[in-house]
């Protein structure tokens, strides 16, 4: 199993792959939608995988799953939030996270997301093997209520914004529960030995969080 990292800005998706057989993990902002599909295009594509409902991470969703002529998986918790970012509240902690929170509020409320109808809903525990990749779906809530991440062969965790390393790896500066997101944390200490794949900055190794 390979993971590549494809940057758009400060937002990070993710090819999932196993060969030419793979999995797309969230979408970026629309001015790197061309980057994300050049970057789909040598493999045999099954699935695009959403990790929460932000429109940095899913405006790109209703071009690609077109293009590449695969359906779009989304915790069934976040669905509402395709159509309206703000209908659930986001707090921040820190002069940084407020930061953070003033610029995404903004967008939520300035910039579109094209129309995506989810066809697959993704749960706690369901694995993804009939769509090419060795990977099971972790909840990961307080972010955002539906918010997902994988894991990829017990080795590798890709979060989302469930941890963020935007400007140092932690617990997300934003948050809809902020305990919902302590104990989303601590699960994903829990899971050991992983190297961790954040929506915001590089990877890291796992640790205690909280």
């Amino acid at each position: 199993m390979e993971i590549q990292r494809i940057r758009c800005g400060n937002v990070n998706c993710y090819i999932v792959s196993n060969g030419k057989d793979a999995v797309l993990v969230d979408t970026g902002r629309e001015e790197y939608c061309q980057k994300v599909l050049n970057a789909c295009k040598s493999f045999h594509m099954h699935l695009l995988v959403l990790t929460h409902g932000h429109i940095d991470h899913v405006q790109n969703a209703a071009f690609l799953a077109n293009a590449l002529h695969i359906p779009v998986a989304i915790n069934q918790e976040d669905i509402p939030l395709l159509k309206d970012n703000m209908l659930q509240k986001l707090s921040s902690k820190g002069i940084l996270g407020k930061i953070v929170l003033s610029a995404s509020l903004k967008s939520f409320k300035k910039d579109r997301i094209p129309t995506i109808v989810p066809t697959i809903l993704l749960n706690d525990n369901d694995v993804l093997d009939s769509y090419g990749i060795s990977a099971k779906v972790i909840a990961l809530p307080g972010h955002t209520k539906g918010s997902i991440g994988l894991d990829i062969d017990q080795r590798n965790l890709l979060v989302g914004d469930a941890l963020m390393n935007m400007f140092y790896p932690a617990p997300s500066m934003l948050y809809n529960d902020k305990m919902a997101m302590v104990h989303s944390a601590e699960k994903i200490s829990r899971l050991g030995n992983r190297t961790i794949y954040f929506g915001h900055g590089k990877p890291t190794h796992n640790r205690k969080w909280v």
